[in-house]
C-alpha cells in the first residue's frame, strides 16, 4: 500500500528537530532509519501528518571512546556497529547480537537509537543493551538527560523517551575482556526473535566471575535473567553447572503465546537458549 499523504521536514539539527516536533506535536512522528515507521505507515497502521527525518542531522552519528564508556550515536546504522572495533573489543554483546538483526539491507539502513526507540521487545538490541548496563542519553526543550537501561524501556513499544524529546545518544560502559554471545531461535532466517539470550561473562581461570544475561521476547520489554547471573558466579563453565543454573532463566517473565509458540515453549526455550549462549560465551 501507499502512505497517506504527509509532509516530509529534514532538519539538519537537533535543535531544528525539537522546534519541529514542539511545532507539530501529536500530528509528527520522528523517523531514524524508516525500517520500522515506514512499514507500518504504508500498512496505515500510522498516519502522521509530518515525518521529521533525522537523518540529516550528523551529530547524531558515529561511535567514540569516552574513558570506561562507548558512545553510540542514536543515527548510526547497524552495518556500522556491527563493523566498529571499538565496540568488539569492549562491548562484544552488541557486535555478537547486531548482526543477527533482519538482513542486510536493513542493517545498511536501520539505525542503533532508531531499533532501541521503538522498543520491539522481540527486537535483538534491547536484551543486549539491558545487559551491558546502557545509558541512554534523551534530549528534550529542557536539555538533554541520561536514563539507565534499566528505567528505559517501561512497556510494549513505549519508551521513557517523552512526546517532545529525542533518543540522542547510548551510552555503553566497557566490558573489556569478557565474554559474549548471543543465540537466537527462529523458525525462517531474518525472523524476529522467537526467543533470543545475549550474554556476556568475565572469566576468572575457569571460574565464571561475573554474568550478566539479556532475554529478548520474553515480556514485553527485554528483561534481565537476574537469578541466573546470580547463580552462575563462582561456578565452573561447564555443561552441568551452566545448565543447573540455567533453569532459573524464566522466572519472573511473562512471554507471549502466538502462532510461533505459547509461552511454556518460549520459557522452555529460555533456558535452552541460556545455557548455549553461556557456555559460548565463556568459551576462551
Amino acid at each position: 500500500m501507499i502512505p497517506a499523504q504527509f509532509e516530509y521536514l529534514a532538519p539538519t539539527t537537533v535543535e531544528e528537530a525539537l522546534s519541529a516536533l514542539a511545532q507539530h506535536g501529536d500530528d509528527a512522528k520522528i523517523m531514524a532509519g524508516g525500517q520500522s515507521l515506514l512499514p507500518v505507515m504504508r500498512m496505515r497502521l500510522n498516519a502522521p501528518d509530518y515525518v521529521i527525518d533525522l537523518g540529516g542531522i550528523d551529530s547524531l552519528r558515529g561511535i567514540r571512546e569516552e574513558g570506561d564508556t562507548i558512545v553510540v550515536g542514536a543515527m548510526t546504522r547497524h552495518v556500522d556497529v556491527g563493523n566498529d572495533p571499538l565496540l568488539a573489543e569492549h562491548a562484544a554483546l552488541i557486535s555478537r547480537a547486531v548482526v543477527h538483526l533482519a538482513d542486510p539491507q536493513v542493517r545498511h539502513r536501520g539505525t542503533f537509537g532508531g531499533a532501541l526507540a521503538h522498543a520491539d521487545p522481540a527486537g535483538d538490541l534491547g536484551g543486549p543493551a539491558l545487559a551491558l548496563g546502557a545509558q541512554f542519553v534523551v534530549t528534550g526543550p529542557g536539555g538533554s538527560r541520561t536514563v539507565a537501561a534499566d528505567d528505559f524501556f517501561e512497556d510494549l513499544f513505549t519508551t521513557a523517551v517523552g512526546d517532545d524529546e529525542i533518543l540522542t545518544e547510548v551510552r555503553i560502559p566497557k566490558h573489556t575482556g569478557w565474554g559474549a554471545h548471543y543465540e537466537k531461535f527462529v523458525r525462517v532466517a531474518h525472523q524476529w526473535s522467537i526467543v533470543a539470550v545475549g550474554a556476556t561473562v568475565r572469566m576468572d581461570g575457569g571460574t565464571i566471575a561475573e554474568a550478566r544475561i539479556g532475554l529478548t521476547n520474553m515480556g514485553s520489554t527485554p528483561l534481565r535473567a537476574r537469578a541466573v547471573e546470580d547463580a552462575l558466579v563462582g561456578q565452573p563453565a561447564t555443561e552441568d553447572a551452566v545448565g543447573e543454573a540455567a533453569q532459573s532463566a524464566a522466572e519472573g517473565t511473562n512471554p507471549p503465546s502466538d502462532l510461533n509458540g505459547d509461552a511454556d515453549y518460549r520459557r522452555h526455550l529460555a533456558t535452552v537458549l541460556t545455557r548455549r549462549a553461556v557456555l559460548a560465551a565463556a568459551q576462551p
